[in-house]
């Protein structure tokens, strides 16, 4: 028997609810059920429709240096200079594309004809870095060094490339990639050179810094000492100079300080000059393997222990106060004009030297405000040392007062491998800091 008649046997003619209720599953469950399908399907068309074009929206973004840390997020979105820190301007990692890096070693532009095939892009990419020659260093390099520095022109602006080279393994590559992220977490500083840009999607992978036309403060100074005429020159030291550049300097390593980062390695082939004679502070090699080692461990800089604190010598934690201390050698070669520190005292009996209280003896072109710094700076106790700010305090009040007009002159040429002997290099090391 169908269910209509049971319906109609069980119901009056005239029981239109009753009716309804028998025939339940034919009136309001089948249809919800296919109200429910179709809803289902009209969510699943859309989500297929609309979810694919986000997603190529993302991919289309330049990719930046992947980290887990909220903190790396919160600092990249003050690098309004990067777009995205994989992307150079002009240059679109994402496309895959081989840089054309073969070095000359004479100045010319780099503009390789494009390959069979490739694409009109990649032509773009060969522009994007014109000029690339070898930079010259003053020191030989270390033998395993892992990184190339070249200077470039990108969009009409001197760059320095810092690449890694391709023999350079898993950890090497790492390790580069780390240094990169870790500078671009730092942010923005008017007196660290400006980051412009990381290549880490394939090789050659590379950091594109600023180029600062006088490069390191050391060679700076070694010129100057060739520069003996009366007439004035962009080489001329006068102690006004020396505290306006070291205020610089104080500056960004307050800066590096309260971002608690210690610098370690704070000296004048750390600082980079620009054509202006602003000075910025650079050579953050020590920091990043601090950071990474997770604790204020030990400097592991060897080569450079006469810039080292006593507290650094005897193998105990780095403080802020121990850049201060560095800070004072600092002061010392600039005023010396690249001379290097404690030059008569052997690097093994540095710390003995010290304990006796012995300490930088006052050069001849230093005034006695500029040498009171270097003391306070250079204090046995690193709580008697001044702290980052009252340094920056002191040489704002000394620059006021300081002589503008008499340029500092040492008539005696710099002696490479004695001044690599008396800085305690045990080899002739690399000091370019790029």
């Amino acid at each position: 028997m169908t269910s209509n008649s049971t319906a109609d046997n069980l119901c009056a003619p005239t029981d239109t609810l009753c009716i309804i209720k028998q025939r339940e599953l034919e009136i309001i469950i089948v249809p919800s059920l296919l109200l429910l399908g179709t809803l289902v399907t009209l969510v699943a068309l859309c989500f297929l429709r609309y979810c694919p074009e986000r997603k190529h929206k993302r991919s289309t973004a330049p990719q930046r240096y992947k980290s887990s840390s909220h903190k790396h997020t919160q600092r990249n979105s003050h690098r309004n200079n990067l777009t995205g820190i994989d992307a150079p301007p002009g240059l679109n990692p994402l496309e895959h594309e081989e840089l054309p890096m073969s070095v000359q070693t004479a100045q010319q532009n780099l503009r390789p004809a494009p390959a069979a095939g490739q694409q009109t892009s990649a032509e773009r990419q060969h522009g994007a870095f014109s000029q690339v020659i070898a930079l010259p260093l003053a020191l030989p390099r270390k033998p395993d060094d892992t990184v190339s520095l070249y200077r470039a022109r990108m969009n009409n602006t001197g760059v320095i490339l810092r690449m890694l080279k391709e023999t350079a393994s898993t950890s090497e590559e790492q390790h580069f990639l780390g240094f990169a992220s870790f500078v671009s977490e730092l942010g923005p500083h008017p007196f660290l050179p400006a980051l412009l840009g990381v290549v880490s999607v394939q090789p050659p992978l590379m950091m594109v810094v600023e180029e600062l036309q006088h490069r390191d403060l050391l060679g700076f100074l070694w010129k100057c000492r060739k520069e003996t005429s009366g007439v004035e020159s962009s080489c001329d030291m006068t102690e006004k100079r020396i505290f306006t550049m070291a205020g610089q300097v104080a500056s960004a390593l307050e800066y590096l300080h309260s971002q608690s980062c210690i610098h370690g390695n704070v000296g004048a082939r750390s600082i980079l000059v620009g054509e202006d004679l602003t000075a910025k502070l650079w050579g953050l090699g020590s920091a990043y393997r601090r950071r990474q080692a997770g604790s204020p461990g030990e400097v592991v800089d060897t080569e450079m222990r006469k810039w080292q604190a006593p507290e650094v010598l005897a193998r105990r934690n780095v403080s802020q106060s121990s850049d201060v201390w560095s800070f004072g050698i600092l002061l010392y070669e600039m005023v010396t004009l690249g001379d290097p520190p404690f030059a008569q005292v052997i690097t093994t009996e540095l710390l003995q030297y010290l304990q006796r209280g012995k300490h930088l003896k006052r050069p001849a072109n230093c005034s006695n405000s500029l040498y009171s710094i270097i003391k306070s700076c250079c204090h046995w106790s690193p709580q008697q040392r001044l702290s980052v700010r009252e340094l920056t305090g002191k040489l704002q009040a000394g620059e006021k007062s300081a002589n503008g007009r008499t340029a500092l002159r040492v008539h005696e040429p710099i002696d490479i491998e004695r001044y690599l002997r008396e800085a305690g290099y045990e080899e002739a090391y690399n000091y370019a800091v790029l």
